[in-house]
């Protein structure tokens, strides 16, 4: 504990907390105060003026990172006869159907997302009570749901990172690692930023983007100049 305690102090040295930056000046702080002995993830939090209690409120959606997210994802696709061999020629480490929702419900669960044919919803909507929790459940609007099995299993594989609003209206996601260049970070918090604007909800009402703030696994956040942000992203 008392490491923790010293790198939590020192990644706060010299760092003004109050301060509002750009996201590239941002991210440059968050990098030089990364200084864990494993490549940490680059995090964003987001506040959002939403309730997500209230449908149209809700925030829910797929940002695509240009320089993909840094993580080995495994993918598991519900799919039958065609489809299935498809899924396995683009890459998806799990296939199958009956077979595979048996095993999710004995308890194995050695994947990171999962991908289904529209055919395949009743069979998997058996598994809410599995999947639900662990934010694996197959929905259409982040494009897990889908006959193009392969896009879905690529854009997974590649940078595609699902983000939800939680219930005080806060978005978390990752989108890289401490290691990636300065300019790889923050094009991909742009992306995210973007993908939130576009994902603005009909209920939304007043000021939507409240407060950013990035930071790495272990390292303390530093806030981002919201208007700023918003603007630059908006003008890209």
């Amino acid at each position: 504990m008392a490491g923790i305690a010293r790198r939590v102090a020192a990644g706060r040295e010299g760092l003004d907390r109050d301060r509002l930056h750009t996201v590239v000046e941002a991210v440059k702080l968050v990098k030089a105060r990364a200084t864990a002995k494993f490549d940490e993830t680059v995090e964003v939090a987001v506040n959002l003026g939403v309730d997500p209690r209230h449908a149209d409120q809700m925030v829910r959606g797929v940002a695509n990172l240009p320089n993909g997210s840094g993580r080995s994802v495994r993918v598991a696709v519900f799919a039958r006869g065609a489809k299935a061999e498809e899924a396995t020629a683009a890459g998806a480490e799990i296939v199958g159907a009956e077979d595979l929702a048996e095993r999710i419900q004995g308890g194995e669960i050695n994947f990171d997302k999962v991908i289904a044919t529209p055919d395949m919803m009743p069979l998997v909507g058996r598994l809410g009570k599995v999947l639900g929790p662990r934010g694996m459940m197959p929905n259409p609007k982040v494009g897990t749901v889908t006959m193009d099995v392969t896009k879905a299993i690529n854009d997974s594989k590649g940078g595609a990172v699902e983000f939800r609003a939680e219930k005080a209206g806060v978005v978390h996601c990752g989108v890289g690692k401490v290691s990636f260049s300065e300019h790889a970070i923050a094009e991909n918090v742009n992306a995210l930023l973007e993908a939130l604007m576009q994902a603005k909800p009909s209920g939304a009402k007043g000021q939507y983007v409240r407060r950013i703030a990035i930071s790495s696994t272990m390292g303390p956040g530093v806030k981002v100049d919201t208007a700023e942000a918003v603007v630059s992203t908006e003008q890209g």
